[in-house]
């Protein structure tokens, strides 16, 4: 004889599963850094998302005009569920002229962008 298992399980454990991707929450950006010759810049970010995996995960950042105009964005290629938080380049970053920072956000597979945004000062 099976044994059934009771409506009262089954739909709670699936709507868990179905929740699962959601918990990681939005991508941060914890900190970065620029070195710039002639406004030309390489930044580095540091972002911090709890990758579930392919389902969920930090999958590229960007670096705004103070007015939020997208001028790069460094793709992320794969999950980092093993390297948190984690710290990508990106060079041949051009900065307009009379722009004195950027603003860097992350964006994830699900959320998209709307976690903690970094405003990194440049160099002189």
């Amino acid at each position: 004889m099976r044994a059934r298992i009771p409506a009262t399980i089954i739909f709670p454990v699936l709507s868990y599963l179905a929740m699962a991707p959601l918990w990681a929450g939005e991508a941060d950006v914890d900190s970065a850094k620029a070195r710039c010759s002639q406004r030309v810049c390489t930044i580095s970010a540091t972002v911090r998302h709890d990758d579930t995996g392919w389902d969920h995960y930090a999958n590229h950042w960007r670096v705004l005009t103070p007015a939020g105009e997208e001028i790069a964005r460094r793709v992320l290629h794969h999950p980092h569920e093993k390297e948190q938080p984690f710290t990508r380049s990106l060079g041949e970053v051009r900065i307009p002229p009379g722009i004195d920072h950027v603003l860097i956000e992350a964006h994830d597979s699900v959320h998209d962008y709307g976690g903690q945004r970094f405003t990194l000062q440049l160099p002189d």
